[in-house]
């Protein structure tokens, strides 16, 4: 599933080919993703300028002149470039054409992905305004969390996945973060100390940081093949339920946070805390 790493490293692996682009027209070959495609988005968009190539948490926004485009890449989404030559794939249900003979692609095998229009600021649509700091910006303190965190007894993993609290952090990355730092994923929000709240927050910008850097290094977004796979990366507890744990051989546990899964070490991440 695409997380803030692979938004991000989609990002910057499209911007260039993007910015000061002009648009020749969209191709819309389904109505709806998630939600319906906004419709006359040809209409808006075609002979505009992208200007820029933004993120906001896990949306992508274009800066298009005449408003904003917003693309969610929901569980199963991909971007990619290809020439406008290239036909469509059956999985494919966007095009944005450009003057240069560039397409960018939008295949969504699960159509859990969206695509929005924001015709002012973007940040101020329904979808972005209440997003939290992004984590690796220091708006993204430890004193922030400190202070947020107080009195709540939402476990912290959950915590962690509120956008309202920070930007993008799905659960792969909230998993491997708190690995990182030894915290157990049940642990109530409001126990964490504010020595906990820095070995966090250190936490998640070094994972995020590595991802992206990953990606960056693998990742080539002119790729022609139908389907575009996600950087491979080397996961601490992440999907590797029964597995020895990478640092102390104990056998990584699955567990359930509402209807998602989680995994930890129960050596490394103990799970019986006393609140301070």
């Amino acid at each position: 599933m695409p997380e803030l790493p692979e938004v991000e490293v989609t990002r910057l692996g499209i911007k260039d080919h993007l910015t000061l682009a002009r648009i020749a027209s969209v191709e819309l070959y389904i109505p709806k993703l998630r939600n319906m495609v906004p419709e006359g988005l040809s209409q808006l968009l075609a002979g505009q300028t992208v200007r820029s190539v933004e993120r906001r948490g896990k949306y992508l926004i274009l800066d298009c002149g005449a408003g904003s485009l917003l693309l969610h890449l929901g569980m199963t989404g991909h971007l990619r470039l290809v020439p406008a030559s290239a036909a469509p794939g059956p999985h494919d249900h966007f095009d944005l054409r450009l003057d240069s003979g560039i397409v960018l692609r939008l295949n969504d095998p699960r159509r859990f992905g969206s695509i929005h229009f924001a015709g002012s600021n973007p940040l101020q649509h329904q979808l972005l305004r209440k997003i939290g700091p992004e984590p690796l910006t220091d708006a993204f303190a430890p004193e922030y969390l400190y202070r947020l965190s107080r009195g709540r007894k939402v476990a912290l993993q959950r915590f962690l996945m509120d956008s309202a609290v920070v930007a993008g952090i799905g659960n792969i990355y909230a998993a491997e973060s708190l690995f990182r730092c030894r915290l157990h994923p049940d642990t109530p929000a409001g126990e964490l100390s504010s020595a906990d709240c820095a070995a966090l927050v250190a936490a998640i910008k070094e994972t995020l940081a590595t991802a992206i850097a990953t990606g960056r290094s693998t990742m080539d977004f002119l790729k022609t093949e139908e389907r575009l796979a996600y950087f491979p990366q080397q996961l601490y507890v992440y999907g590797r339920a029964g597995l020895p744990c990478r640092e102390c051989g104990t056998p990584v546990r699955r567990g359930r946070l509402g209807n998602r899964s989680t995994f930890f070490c129960a050596e490394c991440q103990p799970e019986h805390r006393s609140p301070r």
